[in-house]
């Protein structure tokens, strides 16, 4: 991988929008990615009519997906998933290598106009509790992996830290920001969605430094003292200063992913590597649907005739194709 050193000199700003950014700082063995989304999740969110606290819940799942997708070494897929028993019942983000990205929400509406009319929007609680899913998918031909954790009335980033610290336990910090910018476009406002995020990982080459009291203790028995050992310094610096970012820093749009990283890091040295870039793509087609309607029987087709026609909507991009009974029929 091509990669070119951060001077020693404030960074002009070069980064684009709908980019991911890999990063190391070789200093304290932390290694990272950074994210920038500007017209793609702008496209993702305002093909929904979803109120502003559930497209930012949205956003910011998009953009924890974006962090951690981009990490796939192969062609394949990286699906973001939560179930729960809040008035969001469900966020479904898909990646699919090097950088497609879909997304959708499942909410009552009634209960999320309640949340919003008692002023208790906030991500837990539009959540509430259940798991979270993350799904590495290589293909027809390759085993799926998944990984779940819990969400117990929390955030997206408290539930991605503490799927970090049990499953994968590796020290793991992560931000994520979601904004909607408002233009004063000749006589009218314009509004568009903003959003940005930032992983930081300790992964030390020497077995002895990955010393971190912050990892799941295992299986001690109940009542057991543990033996905690001191964190190693590297990464008290590393999560010091990545608590510093704010979410201004991670969604303006004049703050490009080096800037931010040369102020967060450029007294040890930071290095960059060749950026991905990201779309907002669907994978629908009128094709796909047509033979996902054919695999129906033919009682089930006659159910969804409607005034005459077949309609299917997409739930992810909300494209609508309409077919006549024949055009469906069974092999």
């Amino acid at each position: 991988m091509s990669d070119i050193a951060i001077p020693t000199r404030a960074p002009a700003a070069t980064s684009a929008d709908d980019t991911v950014q890999p990063f190391a700082v070789a200093a304290l063995d932390l290694r990272g990615r950074v994210v920038r989304l500007g017209p793609a999740i702008d496209d993702i969110l305002a093909r929904h009519d979803y109120p502003a606290p559930i497209a930012k819940l949205l956003g910011e799942a998009i953009v924890l997906t974006a962090l951690l997708g981009s990490a796939l070494k192969f062609r394949g897929k990286f699906i973001l998933q939560t179930q729960t028993d809040g008035p969001v019942r469900m966020l479904v983000v898909d990646f699919t290598s090097p950088g497609r990205l879909r997304a959708c929400a499942r909410y009552d509406k009634h209960r999320v106009d309640a949340a919003i009319a008692a002023g208790e929007a906030t991500a837990g609680a539009l959540m509430g509790n259940g798991h979270l899913a993350m799904t590495i998918d290589q293909g027809p031909d390759m085993s799926r992996y998944q990984g779940l954790v819990a969400v117990q009335g929390g955030g997206l980033e408290e539930a991605a830290h503490e799927y970090f610290r049990r499953s994968e336990q590796i020290p793991t910090r992560i931000r994520l920001a979601v904004a909607e910018e408002f233009r004063m476009d000749g006589g009218s406002v314009r509004h568009r969605w903003r959003a940005g995020g930032i992983l930081l990982q300790f992964l030390p080459k020497s077995p002895e430094r990955m010393r971190q009291a912050d990892l799941d203790p295992g299986n001690a028995p109940e009542g057991t003292t543990p033996h905690v050992v001191p964190e190693d310094d590297a990464w008290v610096e590393g999560r010091s200063l990545i608590s510093t970012v704010q979410d201004i820093e991670l969604i303006d749009p004049a703050v490009s992913s080096e800037r931010l990283l040369y102020r967060l890091f450029h007294e040890r040295g930071v290095r960059v590597f060749k950026s991905i870039a990201l779309q907002s793509q669907c994978s629908c087609s009128r094709e796909g649907v047509a033979a996902m309607l054919r695999s129906f029987s033919a009682e089930d087709r006659d159910h969804m005739v409607e005034d005459g026609v077949i309609s299917v909507t997409c739930e992810f991009c909300s494209s609508k194709y309409v077919f006549a009974p024949g055009e469906v029929e069974g092999d």
